[in-house]
């Protein structure tokens, strides 16, 4: 046989064959990857705040990264900033996802000065400040697991991930691979400090990715793992 036809069939079969390989070994890593963890339930809807824009701003059916910026939201400038770069634009594509900053009544004009500030003359439709007194958001950040409380100017540098049924998701276990294999004890991961630029450009925008990928697979009919809840883990303890 022609040496010369032998190295061309067998060229073109290693390019055919190629690819073919590469989505047979993708395929298992993209159907059985481990959700993102529940952490909580039942985050409260934001009925009783208001917004400047025409419709209802509202947590339910979205994909949300929730932020409180507090009386004076310039002050959080450097942590929108990092929000915006690093996980607006990144997503801002995806649908039902959104951005939600929360500022207590009577900051709403500070909070257009920010929002211009980060926007740099581009429409940031998917990025809402709501206002509420108080009252109102005190209890909204209480139904969500966190230890710190805010400031007292109702602000912090954590955001949160909240899914479309008002679960809040994060993970039950943050260890890296050494701290696993040396037992260190088990802690969680609940708010992304946007302070952080590691945090917000590595962890939270893998989960957000992760989380992204479970919606997408719901609607294909492709999802069929079980997500793992907070008390899966306490259960667990108790056990031990």
């Amino acid at each position: 046989m022609d040496l010369k036809k032998v190295g061309r069939y067998t060229v073109l079969g290693i390019l055919f064959f190629l690819p073919v390989t590469f989505l047979l070994l993708l395929y298992p890593a993209t159907h059985n990857y481990s959700p993102l963890d529940i952490v909580n339930e039942d985050v409260l809807e934001l009925k009783t705040f208001t917004s400047n824009i025409n419709e209802p701003v509202l947590l339910n059916d979205h994909i949300t990264v929730l932020g409180f910026f507090g009386n004076n939201p310039m002050d959080k400038s450097t942590a929108a900033s990092n929000l915006k770069e690093l996980v607006y634009d990144k997503f801002k594509g995806f649908k039902k996802f959104q951005i939600v900053i929360v500022v207590p009544e009577g900051a709403e004009d500070l909070a257009e000065i920010l929002k211009k500030e980060i926007s740099q003359y581009e429409d940031l439709k998917f990025w809402h400040f709501v206002y509420g007194t108080p009252e109102s958001i005190n209890k909204l950040y209480k139904s969500i697991k966190v230890l710190p409380t805010l400031d007292n100017s109702l602000a912090t540098d954590d955001v949160f991930i909240i899914d479309k049924e008002l679960n809040q998701r994060g993970r039950i276990d943050d260890r890296n691979d050494g701290q696993i294999e040396k037992n260190n004890p088990v802690y969680g991961l609940n708010a992304y400090n946007c302070i952080e630029v590691a945090t917000i450009k590595n962890k939270m925008s893998e989960d957000m990715r992760i989380l992204f990928t479970e919606y997408r697979q719901k609607r294909k009919g492709e999802f069929n793992s079980t997500v793992r809840r907070a008390n899966d883990l306490i259960n667990s303890n108790e056990k031990n």
